[in-house]
């Protein structure tokens, strides 16, 4: 376990954020990135909440944001040091942003992720 401040740990996710494809964050829409000390349930590192873009119709709009949460805690906890918080936190974005895609956990899991 490593003990990440919760100011870090903001900044590694808004640099996990800056590493995602320009053309990709470009479609991202009404989606808010959080961090949150501890999970609704034991065992998640992120969360995502909301109506995938691809399940968005004409009637999508005045919708509050999507949600992603990053778990501080659970990836602290998992890590020995800064440098696996970093990749884990990197890999947590990546997978809660696909869920905004609407890539599901079985198809994230045959793409390596």
């Amino acid at each position: 376990m490593i003990e990440v401040s919760r100011g870090r740990f903001e900044e590694l996710v808004a640099e996990a954020l800056d590493t995602v494809p320009p053309e990709l964050a470009q479609v991202m829409d009404n989606v808010v990135v959080v961090v949150v000390d501890d999970p609704p349930e034991p065992g998640l590192l992120g969360l995502y909440t909301g109506i995938p873009l691809t399940e968005r119709g004409d009637w999508y709009s005045g919708v509050l944001p999507d949600r992603i949460e990053i778990y501080r805690n659970p990836i602290c906890e998992m890590c020995r040091t800064e440098d696996e918080v970093v990749e884990e936190v990197k890999i947590t974005v990546v997978h809660e942003i696909a869920h905004h895609f609407g890539i599901d956990d079985d198809r994230l899991h045959e793409l390596g992720w």
